[in-house]
């Protein structure tokens, strides 16, 4: 029987790669478990292998009494003397069981243990192995279609491309390959399995490195990326040797170095842009192809007002507001977007005849006290404006009030 178990042991760390020690503690277990059910406890069994000679021991730990009760757990003195002379009356000895007395049924059961220590082993080690390979693009065989969800092949793992995580453009099938970016690694009651995505951001930057050796030796560094998943994506670059057009290195001769990851993406458009570390003008090559004439940062909300020709609006802000929030994620700054002819509406002095009851005669009283606009009169106080002839108390909350409405309304619309 010995033979026969090592045998077992030998082939298993032979065609499995996992440690031999793994594989004598399992099978240890196993001849444990088949101990337990001849006879009925564990409690007090242990089993011994020696690896390289295949002996193989089998100890059952028995308690020397007067008289034997349960013959699992007690001896009796003379029985016990014959294992160690010196044994008396509440000791404890070690009696060695012969291995051929619980048949091939001890073979059995340890190699069903043994072997499911080996599978969880292994799955183990798979499991750890792709946790390493977590931000790599993996490529898989579509073996099952699930409820949308793509089952693949990668080997010796199963990878899952959910459907929130597949461009919604494309289509697939049974035996397609397919290339995809792994961001996880769970496990089931099946085994491992990866998580996949192709409309993760990181996928594209993976794309730029496979096809752009400037990128993969780092020369040039994609310092940020912003997708619409199968429509449009932006990506900024810099480069860290002068001589390096990051732009041209990432689009290639003719382009063929951006048309081969558009070609991956299913002709995702990809705009490449120059990084800066000046907000404002990295806001400006975000927003292209529209032209930013001026920019306002309002660092405390971390918000920037960009200002665009009339005729550029639509542009800048792109179909369903797509420009301007891919500009956003890139930048990670918010964004709003005002014309030229509406920032100069909201920025220019504001009329103080815009305030209801302010005539020409009340405007000329006002002017000789420096009030020439609503934002003059909004730093007066009620007691001040009353010194103005036709002014009183009412009339100078009133007008202090409705003036303040007129700024915070221009306030809002510029941020």
């Amino acid at each position: 029987m010995n033979k026969e178990i090592i045998e077992v042991l030998t082939q298993i760390s032979r065609e499995k790669d996992v440690s031999r020690d793994l594989v004598v503690e399992s099978l240890k277990a196993g001849l444990v478990s088949a101990v337990k059910k001849r006879l009925g406890t564990t409690e007090n069994v242990h089993a011994e292998i020696d690896p390289n000679s295949g002996e193989i021991k089998i100890y059952i730990e028995k308690l020397v009494v007067p008289k034997v009760q349960n013959p699992s757990l007690e001896i009796t003195p003379e029985e016990g003397q014959k294992i160690d002379p010196d044994a008396r009356v509440g000791d404890k000895i070690q009696q060695e069981l012969p291995l051929n007395q619980f048949g091939r049924n001890a073979i059995q059961t340890a190699k069903q243990i043994l072997m499911q220590r080996i599978r969880e082993a292994e799955r183990e080690k798979i499991y750890q192995n792709y946790q390493k390979r977590i931000g790599e693009i993996l490529v898989g065989t579509v073996q099952q279609i699930s409820q949308g969800d793509l089952i693949l092949n990668l080997g010796k793992i199963e990878g899952i491309l959910p459907v929130k995580e597949q461009i919604k453009k494309e289509r697939y099938r049974q035996g397609d390959t397919i290339r995809a970016y792994a961001f996880d690694v769970v496990k089931t009651p099946k085994g491992p399995q990866v998580m996949l995505s192709r409309t993760h951001p990181r996928f594209l930057e993976r794309l730029f490195q496979m096809e752009v050796p400037e990128v993969y030796e780092g020369i040039v560094q994609i310092k940020a990326v912003a997708r619409d998943p199968g429509d449009r994506a932006k990506i900024a670059v810099v480069s860290n040797d002068e001589r390096v057009d990051p732009v041209g290195a990432c689009v290639g001769v003719r382009g063929l170095r951006v048309q081969a990851v558009v070609r991956e993406l299913n002709n995702e458009q990809v705009d490449i842009i120059p990084w800066s570390s000046d907000p404002a003008t990295f806001l400006a090559r975000a927003l292209s192809p529209a032209t930013i004439t001026k920019t306002e940062m309002k660092d405390e909300e971390h918000r920037i007002i960009a200002i665009v020709p009339d005729d550029q609006l639509s542009l800048a802000i792109g179909k369903s507001g797509q420009n301007v929030r891919l500009a956003s994620m890139l930048t990670g700054w918010k964004i709003d977007i005002l014309s030229e002819s509406r920032y100069k509406e909201l920025t220019e002095k504001i009329p103080i005849t815009r305030l209801k009851g302010v005539g020409n005669k009340l405007a000329t009283e006002l002017n000789k006290v420096g009030v020439d606009s609503v934002q003059r009169l909004i730093r007066l106080t009620a007691k001040q404006l009353t010194q103005v002839p036709g002014i009183g108390n009412k009339r100078a909350e009133s007008l202090l009030s409705e003036a303040a409405q007129i700024i915070k309304d221009g306030q809002k619309a510029t941020g």
